[in-house]
């Protein structure tokens, strides 16, 4: 097999009003395990170009495993990893600090400084 377990579809919703197809388990030293890409929580899109939109789960798990020696899965990464169900983007992009998480403290301290600087050369 290719070493993950699936959750979700049309009729077994892992997300309230979402038929996505989210990868539940990566078994280790599995396909998946050994090729690094995939995680636990990814949405898969497409599997070797076939769309699982709207898919029953019974379905989409034939697809996987009809899919053949070489698969291709286009995945949407999960934004932060959480207890329960995953929380998705709408765009696929990774999770990370917003910039103004490092722009807005970096600012103050910069203001800082040079209201420092200019009370220092004021006393000189």
């Amino acid at each position: 097999g290719l070493g993950f377990n699936i959750v979700g579809g049309t009729d077994q919703q892992y997300i309230a009003n979402d038929n996505s197809i989210y990868v539940s388990w990566i078994k280790k030293d599995g396909a998946a395990y050994l090729d690094g890409r995939l995680q636990e929580g990814d949405r898969i899109v497409a599997i070797n170009g076939k769309d699982l939109k709207d898919l029953r789960h019974k379905d989409a798990v034939e697809l996987f495993r009809n899919a053949g020696y070489y698969v291709s899965l286009k995945i949407q990464r999960r934004l932060q990893p959480q207890n329960g169900p995953v929380c998705h983007g709408g765009d696929g992009e990774s999770g990370g600090l917003p910039l103004a998480a490092i722009l807005v403290p970096g600012l103050a301290l910069a203001a800082a400084a040079v209201w420092i600087l200019l009370r220092y050369r004021q006393r000189m």
